[in-house]
């Protein structure tokens, strides 16, 4: 899908087509297809490779740098089904234009709208690249609350009753902090990259970082170091969470099987008792009228001694 805007004076935001397209606009590139990767290559006249870099969904973040074109990739948070996930996202700059490219709709791009076209300015592309960094981390901070509250949830239940769908669950968190923990660690250094580049504007003249995009900047910094380090504090909750309730499933496992195994030694006692008894030979009460109530009262006896026993060994 290929979307194409352009910011006025007034901060209102005009929808364009290739036929109309102007200096300042966003061209906004979701699961395209070769023909619009093409039309939109043709022209702007940026790098084929650089259009296609996002549709890799594993590929790392990283800047590269062309002569008429500058590529920053990063990562944006999603969350499919309830399972966080990390997206590429690519933004490319180019002297007269802003082009985004991912995958799918991303809750990122979707902030960058008609309602919202007050807070961004198209032509702006420097400032408008930071605004999107800053987005994506929020999303980041956002997402990681939700899998901290998710999390106790999940903790609440257990305590109650073990549920493979909740320990299950558990395990999907943890898969998504994965997730998070690497992007945002490539993100930081793709940031820690742009940071230098203030003190090194003749590396490329497309990226102008101004006074008030350096204060952006270092703002989203602040925010991946902080989302980075809540990534690894519920990591570890969440990998001792798991440890913990594994503990205890295998104490309750074992639980069980000590008290089976009791009551199967309990119950053998009449079994054992019975079958003595039983024997086509002259036994004990064997002409009492009332022996088959002597025997059921030894059988019992002795299951009852035996069951108070493992009762004090606190076997049950």
């Amino acid at each position: 899908m290929l979307n194409i805007y352009c910011s006025d004076n007034d901060g209102a935001l005009q929808e364009l087509t290739l036929d109309t397209l102007k200096t300042g606009a966003w061209i906004s590139i979701t699961d395209p297809t070769p023909y619009e990767l093409k039309l939109v290559g043709e022209v702007t006249e940026v790098e084929p490779d650089f259009l296609r870099s996002a549709l890799d969904d594993e590929e790392r973040s990283h800047t590269d740098v062309e002569d008429n074109a500058v590529l920053v990739l990063t990562n944006v948070p999603v969350v499919r089904d309830g399972e966080y996930d990390a997206l590429p996202l690519g933004v490319i700059l180019t002297e007269d234009y802003i082009i985004t490219v991912c995958l799918e709709e991303t809750p990122v791009m979707a902030e960058f709208n008609v309602r919202t076209a007050k807070l961004f300015r198209t032509f702006k592309r420097t400032r408008f690249l930071f605004q999107i960094l800053y987005k994506s981390v929020t999303y980041y901070l956002k997402y990681l609350r939700q899998i901290s509250r998710q999390s106790e949830e999940i903790e609440d239940r257990l305590r109650v009753s073990m549920k493979n769908k909740d320990i299950l669950r558990l395990l999907e968190l943890q898969k998504g902090l994965t997730y998070f923990n690497a992007a945002l660690r490539s993100d930081g250094v793709v940031l820690d990259k742009l940071l230098r580049h203030r003190t090194n504007h003749g590396s490329t003249n497309i990226i102008r970082i101004y006074e008030e995009d350096e204060e952006l900047l270092e703002d989203v910094i602040i925010e991946n170091k902080q989302a980075r380090e809540m990534v690894e504090m519920y990591g570890k909750i969440l990998a001792r969470q798991a440890d913990t309730f594994s503990s205890i499933i295998s104490n309750n496992q074992n639980s069980v099987m000590k008290f089976l195994a009791a009551i199967t030694i309990i119950i053998a006692i009449p079994t054992v008792i019975a079958s003595f008894f039983g024997m086509n030979v002259p036994i004990p009460f064997g002409e009492n009228q009332n022996g088959f109530l002597y025997i059921m009262l030894i059988a019992v006896s002795g299951s009852g001694a035996l069951a108070y026993a493992f009762w004090r060994r606190n076997m049950f």
